[in-house]
């Protein structure tokens, strides 16, 4: 496997500007909704890398090697020396939609020698969790599942996906990886704090929360954040996720970011399902454990066997640990990268979900305020 990695910028374009790389099979990219929404850049890629699969997303900010920025562009063409990749695409009109389109999704990249597959979604009009149970209904699990849901800086005005076209709105595009050769690891880790009672969810529909301890559940956030923080949700509610735990697994719980309010309604909607019956408790950030949450899930995605080649790392963390790590963000970046190592090839970006197996069960779920990495290596290289 060949891999090399090339950057926009509005001042000077693409570089390397060299025609390099044009056999590349594999093309992943990420950019801000500004930098991305006319076509232009999706379009220069493709002109670059005509045979290739391209797909991005819109982002809360960009990752190259050990650098966060908000206005470039960063791209990592993938060739494969025995490893075949296939893309599905689906459109998405709302939430409601999420387990069909996933459904659909596995449908079309199912296969006996399938090993991996990478997805990426709209931000805003998906259930994540609903997404990832139909894609893992179809390819079962033990086909490891990883990616992201797209994101608009601290706006959540408008995400954007490309799956072989420009860049747009209400789409998921997936990755399918094949062969008995390729190489993909995944890690993802936290570092949040929880703090206050743990409540019973008395009331929720898939992602829509209305009751905690049978009280509406707007009225107990704000009661803990306070009138100043609460003026700012859904926005300031990054900063507080909510920790979900499982009554019937105690070591299975789930982190959830707020996507959305509805102050008629008291309800609150999160990026992934709050099952009735669960208990959660409001997190808070440290810095400190946020850092080790990020070197925790390069760790994670590193072990395995030995590859031949570049090796790849897709780093993908939520934008409620930049908000907060302000500009210490690029600590996290850099812990990860100290255990990748230089030879390792980082891009990624700051996302509204993150998709990986879960470190304790193995189950491929919806994260939120996570870490999570993907390392995409070959064993070995047969093709000429």
């Amino acid at each position: 496997m060949r891999a090399h990695q090339i950057s926009w910028r509005p001042a000077v374009g693409w570089r390397p500007s060299a025609d390099v790389g044009s056999a590349a099979d594999l093309v992943l990219f990420f950019g801000s909704r500004a930098a991305l929404t006319d076509g232009a850049r999706y379009r220069e890629l493709r002109e670059r890398y005509p045979a290739a699969k391209i797909i991005g997303c819109s982002t809360g900010g960009q990752i190259r090697a050990d650098e966060v920025g908000d206005d470039e562009i960063v791209a990592s063409a993938i060739e494969f020396s025995d490893t075949r990749v296939r893309l599905a695409v689906e459109e998405i009109a709302d939430s409601d939609g999420s387990l069909a389109c996933g459904n659909a999704l596995g449908r079309a990249l199912s296969a006996n020698d399938l090993a991996a597959i990478f997805v990426l979604s709209d931000g805003l009009n998906v259930n994540g969790s609903q997404l990832v149970a139909g894609i893992g209904a179809q390819v079962g699990p033990h086909i490891p599942l990883t990616g992201g849901l797209a994101g608009d800086g601290a706006a959540f005005e408008r995400t954007l996906v490309s799956g072989d076209c420009e860049p747009r709105s209400n789409l998921v595009a997936a990755i399918g990886l094949y062969g008995h050769n390729i190489r993909v690891g995944h890690g993802s880790a936290g570092g949040w704090d929880v703090f206050g009672p743990r409540r019973t969810i008395t009331r929720a529909e898939r992602n829509v929360l209305f009751e905690l301890d049978g009280q509406p559940a707007l009225d107990l956030y704000e009661r803990y954040l306070g009138e100043e923080e609460s003026r700012g949700l859904p926005g300031t509610g990054l900063l507080f996720p909510l920790k979900v735990y499982d009554p019937a697994n105690a070591e299975h719980t789930v982190v959830r970011t707020l996507l959305a309010v509805d102050r008629a309604k008291r309800a609150m909607t999160f990026a992934g399902d709050v099952p009735e019956g669960w208990t959660a408790q409001l997190m808070r950030g440290n810095f400190e454990n946020l850092v080790g949450g990020a070197e925790s899930a390069a760790r994670q995605a590193s072990a395995g066997p030995a590859y031949a080649g570049d090796k790849v790392a897709v780093l993908v963390s939520c934008i409620g640990r930049r908000l907060l790590m302000g500009q210490r963000v690029a600590d996290e970046v850099d812990a990860a990268g100290s255990v990748l190592g230089p030879r390792t090839l980082r891009l990624g970006f700051y996302s509204y979900g993150e998709i990986s197996p879960h470190e304790v069960s193995g189950v491929c779920e919806l994260h939120n305020q996570t870490m999570t990495i993907t390392t995409i290596s070959e064993a070995v290289s047969q093709r000429s």
